[in-house]
């Protein structure tokens, strides 16, 4: 199966960025977050998330969906 690339031409997330490639809401992405679930950093109030990081968690994730079903 082909890996998952994020085509935007940022190297570091912000959470509206990934709700929108995701479209998903802020909720859903900060309390991945929170919960230690994807990787980010965290500069005062805002989250960041590596491009590259995003991309690994999106793979691992429909790896393990493929792998249980």
């Amino acid at each position: 199966m082909e890996r998952i690339r994020v085509e935007l031409q940022k190297d570091w997330l912000s959470v509206a960025d990934i709700c929108e490639y995701m479209d998903v809401s802020a909720f859903v992405v900060t309390r991945m977050l929170r919960g230690g679930g994807m990787p980010a950093v965290k500069f005062g109030r805002e989250w960041r998330v590596a491009r590259s990081d995003f991309e690994d968690f999106l793979n691992a994730r429909r790896d393990a969906t493929i792998g249980t079903s």
